[in-house]
């Protein structure tokens, strides 16, 4: 098991060099080893271009992805847990979770007395997104986007079926907004951006990677090809903007590894543990955040002793919050609501799932969550003019 580094070598530091690099606030967290604030700052323009799922270690087995292998700077840790919702919204908002607060795919908002999906900004049950509710996001999530903190114009390249969601909107803050529906056309986006070279910061995200690991698996026929197809829109950005002073970073919020059928534990199986609950599990399937009756933690954790020993690590979630695992300095107020009790951390590619009574009972292939090194570590990818 490997921790986050936020002391300088993590996604988060990253983000400190880049605010700081770009003139922006001072950053409450240390410059990233490998890039500092210093070199940043002798660009004009800065390129962040996020590939959702492309680990450290799987671009690494990858030698046809030649052009991303030549570039790499290095590796560096994603956030804890390493998952979209939180190490993209470290991303925007240049923040661990330690202080965003946003711990994975489904989080419990004591505020709203509910659990979210909060990128896609609906309830689990179902229902219409938070804004359609009447919910003011910026005063439910309180933090400010990282654009906001870069001193002129920004903007981000974002997919079009997300471009439009509450959480997007949000992390917009000032930037200018373009979409894209293919890879040929985010290219051709960041292409043009770079040559007009009018934003001081762009920022662009591509997920197609991490869907189809988790439909395929992540060491499936259809993510390598999709990988190479990456590879070569990396070297056509490359070779059209190498006079344009841009310096291009390309990296990763997490990786994946690939879960076993065998291996993807359900709590219909586990009725007795189900009984400690007071509520469905929140976080994501490698994490599982378990709030318990309070007269059921002693049977709880005995029952995880006794019969998922050698599938999960538990962990008293207040004690890894001391222990730094969602970042370093004051915490976000409500952090200690949205992990539960208990913390259910899986072994080797063990995954645990409940569902709610309308949900589908999907099984994810490639999944990611956990603190491997293949979902853990991500690339740091450098490209200077």
């Amino acid at each position: 098991m490997h921790l986050p580094d936020y002391h300088g070598g993590s996604i988060v530091n990253l983000m400190a060099s880049i605010q700081q690099g770009l003139g922006g606030e001072p950053h409450i967290y240390p410059q990233h080893r490998l890039l500092t604030t210093d070199q940043i700052g002798q660009y004009q323009q800065v390129l962040l271009w996020v590939i959702d799922g492309m680990g450290l270690n799987y671009l690494r087995s990858q030698p046809k992805a030649s052009h991303l292998n030549a570039n790499l700077l290095g590796g560096m840790t994603s956030v804890y847990p390493p998952t979209t919702a939180s190490a993209v919204t470290s991303f925007l908002s240049g923040l661990a979770p330690q202080q965003h607060g946003l711990t994975g795919w489904h989080i419990f908002f004591a505020e709203l007395g509910a659990i979210l999906a909060i990128l896609p900004g609906r309830p689990r049950y179902g229902g219409v997104p938070l804004s359609q509710a009447g919910i003011d996001l910026s005063a439910l999530l309180n933090v400010k986007p990282l654009t906001d903190s870069i001193p002129g114009s920004t903007a981000c390249l974002v997919p079009d079926k997300i471009a439009k969601s509450d959480f997007s909107q949000y992390f917009l803050g000032s930037s200018k907004l373009l979409t894209h529906s293919s890879l040929d056309e985010l290219q051709q986006n960041m292409v043009e951006r770079m040559k007009r070279g009018e934003e001081r910061y762009l920022f662009a995200y591509w997920p197609e990677l991490d869907t189809l690991g988790h439909h395929h698996g992540i060491w499936s026929d259809s993510a390598e090809q999709h990988l190479l197809a990456l590879d070569h829109c990396f070297s056509e950005v490359v070779r059209q903007c190498h006079e344009t002073g841009t310096l291009v970073i390309v990296c990763a919020d997490h990786g994946q590894i690939d879960s076993h059928p065998q291996r993807r534990l359900s709590l219909d199986d586990h009725p007795l543990l189900a009984d400690c609950l007071v509520m469905p599990l929140s976080g994501e399937p490698r994490s599982a955040y378990c709030y318990l009756r309070p007269d059921k933690s002693e049977c709880f954790d005995q029952y995880v002793t006794d019969h998922l020993a050698q599938q999960a690590e538990n962990y008293r979630s207040d004690e890894l919050i001391e222990q730094g695992w969602f970042g370093i300095g004051e915490p976000n107020p409500q952090l200690k609501r949205r992990i539960g009790d208990r913390v259910l951390l899986m072994r080797e590619d063990y995954t645990f799932n409940d569902w709610l009574l309308q949900e589908h009972r999907y099984q994810l292939v490639g999944v990611h969550g956990g603190l491997s090194e293949d979902e853990l570590l991500v690339p740091l990818i450098v490209v200077e003019p």
